[in-house]
């Protein structure tokens, strides 16, 4: 019952559709279990009189039930296909709105591809199933209702036959969506990691190239697709099933029909069962069990639906961990950034610390940088300041406010973050740009450039901010996406700026000119540099050092040189490393 709560709330404006479209069937049916009743009173009648008049005035009206059967079968079919791709749209829509609600421990929960999938596919089997549910899932048992009355008025204790079949084809089915449901839980796994190893090797087509790992990437794909092919056999092979009992079932139907009927037509003389009537016996018994076709069609695709349904349900239901307060603070004063025993693990059952006790107090308008070998945490410190995580223990203050009390769009809204993964849209230059700020101006964005040191090569491009970036940003190389990253985060114009190791693609010269930017144009901004050279931070205001979790050291470089080992080591070798290469 909670999936179908879930599910229906996406059916929203196409509630009429869904509803006309049984009303269709049901005149549909109607019409159809009349005509054979029809056919057998004019065929009895015919022995009686058969004049033209009365054959005329027969076929009349069953032309025009033919006919009203038809107009009532179109237009359920086109309510149908009108209510399913609308619930297919609005189910895509409601899945994606949550998707972009989740925090980032939320998504680590669902694998990238596995979403892809849940959003394509999954979504598709759904739309399929909803279209027969409105439509074939009513016309089925409306058919056999109709029908069986009708032939057991015609017919009598033959209809018997119908009441033994029905019972046997149900219990079957049931044994076979049984066995199926766990084969197709199998099958969605396997689409998830079809989807994962294209998304990989498409992210990945330069290094797969440059390693020459195209073999390998062709078998890793083969294998997953062909583990797919293989479980979707296994559970095609059994709902497969359902057709040849069908079959089956029909022709031992017609067959007792026609043996006993033409019995009892012959010895009776047509007073117990006529002619007319044994012709529509027979045509209402492949009404009969053409609508349990139908119905078996109908349980194989909600057989694969059902897993998609439940994985689709999954995501409308998951619930993100991060959620504004009752009454959320609605502006940042200021740049000031106060970790106050800060203690932070990515999964609440871990048993070890990502973060610990961290204590740190940066002023408004600061230059902060962040040292640290890989592993050292100096990301996960940066992401609970715009709140992507929540803090285990202690706090995080922005503007001498909790930043579990801002309401989360104006809190990151005024902090901006270059990630260490560069990531720009399919789009032009500026459009890229303008997601920093949508109401950009030209003047706005080109400055921005100037101050990321983007603009030198802007500049040399035949359509400049009109030039072309494809998905991905492939068509640049990495200290130009960088640069472009920059000025995107830059035209947010925030209280606290971000550069997550966001300069290390970019020679000593231009990351030297882009800290001289920040100083001179953004000096209200508090800054935070995470970077492997001492050198992109070595002005900063403060300087931290972190190893394990924890920030070992503090201070500006000249005091840091004096009392922390680990800098002054780090800076000794680097520093060792630049003059031997510039020898």
């Amino acid at each position: 019952m909670t999936i179908i709560k879930t599910l229906s709330k996406s059916v929203r404006e196409f509630k009429k559709d869904s509803m006309l479209s049984p009303a269709f069937v049901s005149a549909e049916v109607v019409l159809e279990c009349m005509i054979p009743f029809f056919t057998a009173r004019l065929i009895n009648q015919m022995k009686v009189d058969a004049s033209l008049p009365m054959i005329f005035r027969y076929g009349i009206v069953l032309v025009i039930m033919a006919m009203l059967s038809l107009v009532c079968g179109i237009k359920a079919g086109n309510y149908a296909s009108s209510a399913s791709t609308g619930f297919a749209r609005n189910l895509r829509r409601d899945m994606f709105q949550k998707i972009q609600g989740f925090s980032f421990s939320n998504i680590d929960r669902f694998e990238t591809s596995s979403l892809v999938t849940r959003l394509t596919t999954d979504v598709s089997n759904v739309q399929m199933a909803y279209m027969m549910l409105v439509r074939l899932a009513f016309r089925a048992p409306l058919m056999m209702i109709f029908a069986f009355t009708a032939a057991f008025l015609l017919g009598g204790k033959m209809a018997i036959i119908f009441c033994l079949m029905i019972p046997f084809l149900g219990a079957s089915l049931a044994i076979l969506i049984a066995k199926a449901m766990p084969m197709f839980d199998k099958v969605f796994k396997n689409y998830d990691a079809l989807n994962d190893s294209i998304e990989e090797n498409v992210q990945g087509m330069r290094v797969v190239k440059a390693f020459v790992r195209e073999e390998y990437e062709k078998k890793k794909f083969n294998d997953r697709a062909e583990k797919l092919a293989n479980e979707f056999i296994r559970a095609e092979k059994l709902v497969s099933i359902t057709n040849p009992l069908m079959q089956f079932c029909l022709y031992i139907g017609v067959v007792f029909i026609l043996s006993f009927g033409s019995y009892l037509v012959v010895i009776t003389q047509g007073l117990s069962l006529d002619v007319g009537q044994l012709s529509a016996l027979l045509t209402y018994s492949f009404l009969i069990l053409s609508s349990l076709m139908l119905v078996a069609m109908v349980f194989v695709m909600v057989s694969i639906s059902i897993e998609s349904t439940r994985r689709i349900v999954e995501v409308l239901t998951e619930e993100s961990d991060l959620k504004n307060p009752e009454n959320p603070v609605m502006e940042v004063p200021n740049g000031s950034i106060d970790f106050h025993h800060v203690s932070f693990k990515y999964l609440k059952d871990a048993k070890k610390n990502v973060l610990s006790d961290v204590e740190v107090h940066i002023p408004s308008g600061a230059t902060v940088g962040i040292i640290g070998g890989t592993g050292s945490a100096k990301s996960s410190l940066t992401q609970l300041i715009s709140r992507l995580y929540d803090v285990t223990e202690g706090e995080v203050l922005v503007g001498g406010v909790d930043v579990r009390n801002y309401d989360l769009t104006v809190l990151r809204d005024q902090v901006a973050v270059v990630l260490q993964k560069n990531i720009l849209f399919s789009g032009t230059i500026a459009e890229n740009l303008r997601w920093g700020n949508k109401n950009a101006t030209q003047e706005e964005i080109e400055h921005a450039c100037k101050l990321a040191q983007a603009a030198e090569f802007i500049d040399n491009m035949k359509d400049r901010y009109e030039s072309h970036v494809e998905q991905g940003g492939s068509n640049f190389s990495g200290g130009q996406k960088q640069r472009l990253c920059i000025a995107r985060a830059l035209l947010k114009k925030p209280k606290v700026l971000i550069l997550d190791d966001s300069t290390s693609a970019v020679d000593t010269k231009t990351d030297a000119l882009i800290r001289k930017g920040f100083k001179e144009f953004i000096p209200d901004t508090t800054k935070i540099i995470i970077a492997q050279r001492i050198a992109s931070v070595q002005d900063s205001d403060l300087i931290l050092v972190m190893d394990k979790g924890r920030v070992i050291a503090q201070g500006n470089h000249e005091k840091l040189m004096e009392s922390s080992k680990e800098y002054r080591e780090t800076y000794e070798s680097q520093n060792r490393k630049e003059e031997k290469d510039g020898e």
